[in-house]
């Protein structure tokens, strides 16, 4: 495993890489509030094949953060992939996304067609997307002062009490959480502090629309392989996603027993279906 810098315009962007620069690449992209070491078990099954590059996305990790007067959206996460992929030299690659990260990788996919070898997802199909029904309310908490986001960081005093915080929260076991609370911490008076722009926590002023998501997926090209947890989450509903998948053309479906973080909960099973997909 090696640290990564890339330089991207305005923003440098940490990460981690395995196996050999000359190995055909494959680029990750972790879910919210994740950072590059939620691959840490998966990405070694992989490097006898690939060039594996996980980077951290702005605002997560050791990546810097956006500009006070910026927003995380998913479309400015693509625009910094594709940025950090010219920073690469990487031609061409394949492409894995997780959760959020998956959203991101969809895009990505329909953004740069001819740059994407392969694409596989696990637990997501494209961005969170609006049906209408929070809309209003959505908006006005995204644009009031008081939005989350603007509270002081919570110090813990060790990592492993910040392990189990993020374990109580996601439900992903301490010694699994473990992985990516230690990169996600820096070392402050007290303690430790997650290193994360605390703006990541605020809600979205504006989704794109269902109909919106539905029309991007049909421009999809890539070889698609999606990996789904089973019992699926509350925000993954089968009805709604098989939708989605319906845009898909070409697209195989797994699932896979266990929790939302398959990829740190069975990485042997992950890796074998990944070397399969692509």
């Amino acid at each position: 495993m090696r640290e990564l810098t890339v330089s991207i315009p305005g923003l440098e962007l940490g990460g981690l890489a395995w196996g050999e620069p000359d190995a055909p690449p494959l680029l990750m992209v972790h879910g919210w509030l994740d950072n590059a070491a939620s691959f840490a078990l998966l990405a070694p099954k992989l490097a006898d094949r690939f060039h594996v590059i996980a980077l951290d996305l702005p605002g997560h990790g050791h990546s810097g953060h956006l500009p006070d007067s910026s927003v995380y959206q998913h479309v400015d996460y693509v625009r910094a992939m594709l940025a950090a992929a010219d920073a690469l030299a990487l031609p061409r690659f394949h492409l894995l996304g997780h959760s959020l990260g998956a959203g991101i990788a969809t895009l990505l996919a329909i953004a740069a067609p001819e740059r994407v070898r392969g694409l596989a997802l696990i637990e997501g199909l494209g961005p969170l997307g609006d049906d209408g029904s929070r809309t209003l309310d959505r908006f006005r908490d995204a644009m009031a002062l008081k939005a989350t986001g603007n509270r002081p960081l919570r110090v813990f005093p060790t990592i492993a009490a910040a392990a189990d915080a993020r374990a109580l929260a996601s439900g992903l076991a301490p010694a699994l959480s473990h992985y990516i609370v230690e990169r996600g911490l820096r070392d402050v008076d007290g303690g430790w502090s997650w290193r994360s722009d605390p703006r990541l926590s605020r809600p979205s002023a504006v989704r794109m629309a269902e109909t919106q998501i539905m029309s991007l997926l049909l421009g999809l090209a890539a070889p698609t392989s999606l990996l789904l947890a089973r019992p699926h989450p509350p925000y993954l509903e089968p009805e709604g996603l098989q939708v989605r998948i319906d845009c898909v053309e070409n697209i195989r479906v797994t699932h896979m027993d266990g929790g939302h973080h398959l990829h740190l909960e069975q990485p042997e099973a992950v890796a074998s279906w990944l070397h399969s997909a692509l």
